[in-house]
């Protein structure tokens, strides 16, 4: 690669930074770039995962505050996150190249529509969560069980691509955990930590990261991060949103019709 496919690769890791920062749906961003710079989509969708783990942390560590309560919940969690992280990611590298290719279109799509669902998705919860006193208890889970199979599920997908996965996870644990969303976000960012991290570690042993891409990425990705986090209140993230929902539609499309 050029020394200009590089700063293209950070401009749209900080770009992706930002807007995860702002409204999720970095991945729209960023994996289509790699794509557009060369990268094969497995390498690329592997590099993507690899190189934005820092922006997860952040987030995690940014909400820590919110998981008061919640160690017991989450060490059964996690696991589950873990677990569907490594399935996930053993799919796609058994999946080989020509098949994820295939599927691109489809997951790109799939995971513009979650984005633009994400209001909605939060809107129902909040609802939900109208006159629950869920801090008397700790926000103490009414169907663990269910909470933790949906989990695995979601995170098998989240191993696998990964894009609209914070969505699924705050679905999952809206319908099945008695709690304020703004613990059941922090929650949802440290089992998306997991998820990815996991992925991460078994892409690392697979040979296919693009290493020097990754690296600039990642570095691209939190000075993103941070710029987004200042911009907050003055970009409003519903218009972001769905100019990336957009975008995720459009590249879909394109990659239809090749």
């Amino acid at each position: 690669m050029s020394p200009a496919s590089y700063v293209l690769a950070a401009l749209a890791a900080a770009l992706a930074g930002a807007v995860n920062a702002l409204a999720g749906g970095g991945t729209l961003i960023t994996f289509p770039a790699l794509v557009a710079l060369g990268i094969p989509p497995l390498s690329a969708n592997v590099t993507n995962t690899v190189a934005l783990c820092p922006g997860y942390l952040g987030g995690a560590v940014a909400q820590a505050g919110d998981l008061a309560g919640t160690r017991r919940r989450l060490a059964a969690f996690v696991p589950a996150g873990i677990l569907g992280g490594l399935a996930g990611g053993w799919l796609l590298l058994r999946s080989g190249e020509r098949l994820f290719s295939e599927l691109v279109p489809f997951l790109i799509f799939g995971a513009a529509l979650l984005l633009a669902l994400q209001d909605r998705v939060r809107a129902a919860l909040l609802g939900r969560a109208v006159g629950r006193d869920a801090g008397a208890k700790g926000g103490s889970a009414e169907h663990a069980g269910i909470a933790i199979a949906g989990i695995l599920i979601a995170s098998v997908y989240g191993g696998y691509f990964g894009a609209g996965l914070s969505v699924i996870l705050l679905a999952v644990l809206g319908l099945a955990i008695a709690d304020s969303l703004t613990r059941l976000n922090a929650q949802k960012q440290v089992i998306a930590l997991a998820v990815n991290v996991s992925a991460a570690i078994f892409f690392v042993a697979s040979g296919r990261v693009v290493w020097p891409v990754a690296l600039v990425m990642a570095g691209g990705a939190l000075a993103g991060g941070a710029a987004g986090g200042r911009l907050a209140g003055r970009v409003k993230p519903a218009t972001l949103r769905r100019t990336v929902v957009a975008i995720g539609v459009g590249v879909a499309i394109i990659y239809w019709m090749k």
